[in-house]
């Protein structure tokens, strides 16, 4: 028996994002059809998990426009949508799934949009997830930085 792994969404007037939840996944196969089904499948720690959304609208095809992105931890995708607007839901159903929510993150109102950072060709942040670093870099993973107050208090 498989599972669904929590998958957050937000959207644009032209893409979705799905964000993945799903740590050490192996075996990834993800599909978007026109149509606007998308199905997902891998396995994390021997287990398998799957599942397969019916879209509010249609989408442009695989490899024309979706972008992936594989993490540590989750799997971003970025899904153009055929015709440009704002859907009122993620799904054709009106059913609730509970391992779909919303990704706050990412989510952007119609009304904001024009404001917001224009889309560029890599649509991902690098807040939700890192892939592995070459060690360069001071960022934490993630991790809130504190100051040592013992050595501000010295001064």
């Amino acid at each position: 028996m498989s599972r669904q792994p929590e998958v957050l969404w937000a959207q644009r007037s032209e893409k979705i994002y799905l964000t993945i939840s799903l740590p050490d996944a192996k075996d990834v196969v993800l599909k978007t059809e026109p149509q606007g089904l998308f199905s997902f499948s891998a396995v994390a720690n021997g287990e398998p998990f799957n599942f397969t959304l019916e879209l509010f609208d249609s989408v442009l095809p695989e490899g024309s426009k979706t972008k992936t992105k594989m993490g540590l931890r989750n799997i971003i995708c970025s899904i153009q949508k055929e015709k440009k607007g704002w859907w009122k839901r993620l799904l054709k159903s009106e059913d609730k799934h509970p391992y779909i929510k919303v990704d706050w993150n990412k989510w952007c109102d119609e009304d904001e949009e024009s404001d917001a950072p224009a889309d560029s060709d890599d649509d991902f942040d690098e807040g939700n997830d890192r892939e592995e670093s070459d060690g360069d870099d001071d960022d934490d993973d993630g991790m809130l930085y504190l100051p040592d107050l013992e050595k501000l208090r010295g001064k």
